[in-house]
């Protein structure tokens, strides 16, 4: 047995180091080991979950922390040299370049049901189910309870209820939206679109997305004339960028805030009472903010698919671990039972109910060309810079050009 197992070793002692999979996780290996890449916000908990999955499974798990704006690029080119992680933490979006080049592997859900429905849609591209959702992130409506202890039910009451303390002097904005500039800011702004029934793309019966566009027409018009109406108001004004508006929160200048909870720390940190409460709706239907949905991605090219999809599909998705992710990142996580556990943190709990209806974010190469011309359109309607039906019509036919098969086509 030594005899035979030496030689082999020296074999794999020469080939090129490396932390990822066609290296590290040689099959000559007496112990395995599988590799996750993940954004350093997550990398913490995922540790500790391996050392527990070693434990239990004798499977090492090396996890490599990468940054968020980069990972996805630096996973299709480690790919592409045969040196990728068994295992890649990141956004459901991710899945239609991940999909079309063949990097991820079709897995199954040990029960569906036991997470919150939009995260499963999210994991799922062309009718098949590529991640495990392992937590949600979304806007939401933060309320300042020093300032506003109910809520009134539409968007129109909500700007009524906080024009009412800007004339009483007690606020300074009736709500804050961030813009900038140059360009309006249709993610937090979507909630109130989708209230009129001028979601972006078309659903399939399954509820996937199609490619076909579904804001215009005349749904799309009364969101564009509303978007002027709160524009000519003031109450959507590109002075107030991101930071204007956190900073206008932070100092109890406004009743609420529509932002997600890579704010809310803050402002509980400086001793806000706040409240996270669904966007009330501006249009004649519920509003959905877009949900983005962080997931595990098992390599189609791992040398250890098997012990891969077993940490991800039977070990990421009990209540235990996804609490642990959500204590390190502070994301709600995808499964219910764990949401049910987080007795204690009523804004994460508010942020899920806020999404549980929401829309994924589309994943479909398509998306990319509506957010080239979206904002830009929005900043044209909300600034008066021409009749909002035109401009509306014209961002319209732009982006159908843009999307059309031939237009797309490398």
């Amino acid at each position: 047995m030594h005899r035979r197992i030496r030689p082999l070793a020296l074999v794999a002692l020469l080939l090129p180091l490396s932390a990822c999979t066609a290296a590290a996780q040689d099959p000559l290996q007496a112990t395995p080991e599988i590799t996750v890449w993940a954004d350093e916000s997550r990398t913490a908990g995922l540790e500790r979950l391996g050392e527990q999955y070693t434990a239990e499974t004798g499977v090492a798990v090396h996890v490599v922390g990468r940054d968020n704006e980069t990972i996805r690029d630096e996973y299709a080119q480690a790919v592409d040299r045969r040196t990728g992680p068994d295992v890649l933490v990141g956004a459901h979006d991710w899945l239609g370049q991940l999909v079309s080049a063949g990097t991820v592997l079709a897995i199954d859900l040990p029960d569906p049901a036991a997470f919150v429905p939009v995260a499963v849609e999210a994991m799922a591209y062309d009718h098949v189910t590529y991640g495990v959702p392992l937590s949600t992130e979304n806007v939401a409506l933060v309320r300042n309870d020093a300032l506003a202890s109910t809520t009134p039910t539409d968007f129109d009451g909500l700007v009524a209820q906080g024009e009412e303390l800007v004339r009483r002097g007690v606020a300074a904005y009736p709500v804050l939206v961030q813009q900038t500039e140059a360009s309006s800011d249709p993610y937090h702004l979507y909630p109130l679109q989708t209230s009129f029934g001028a979601p972006v793309f078309a659903t399939n019966e399954d509820g996937s997305y199609s490619d076909q566009l579904a804001l215009g027409g005349d749904a799309g018009h009364a969101y564009a004339d509303y978007l002027a109406a709160l524009g000519e108001k003031g109450v959507l004004s590109p002075t107030v960028t991101a930071d204007v508006a956190k900073a206008a929160f932070l100092a109890g200048q406004s009743p609420y805030i529509i932002t997600g909870p890579w704010n809310t720390g803050e402002f509980v940190e400086a001793g806000l009472q706040i409240s996270v409460l669904p966007v009330p709706p501006a249009g004649p239907l519920p509003s959905q903010p877009f949900v983005g949905v962080q997931g595990a991605f098992v390599n189609s090219g791992s040398l250890h698919a098997a012990d891969a999809t077993d940490f991800v599909t039977r070990f990421l998705t009990t209540p235990e671990a996804q609490v642990a992710l959500y204590e390190e990142s502070g994301r709600a996580p995808a499964l219910r039972a764990a949401v049910e556990q987080i007795t204690d943190d009523a804004v994460v709990r508010g942020f899920s109910a806020a999404g549980a209806d929401g829309a994924p974010m589309p994943s479909i190469p398509q998306m990319a060309v509506v957010w080239t011309f979206w904002g830009g359109s929005e900043h044209l309607v909300i600034s008066r810079s021409g009749e909002p039906h035109q401009l509306w019509d014209d961002m319209v036919s732009i982006i159908s050009t843009a999307i059309a098969p031939e237009a797309l086509q490398p």
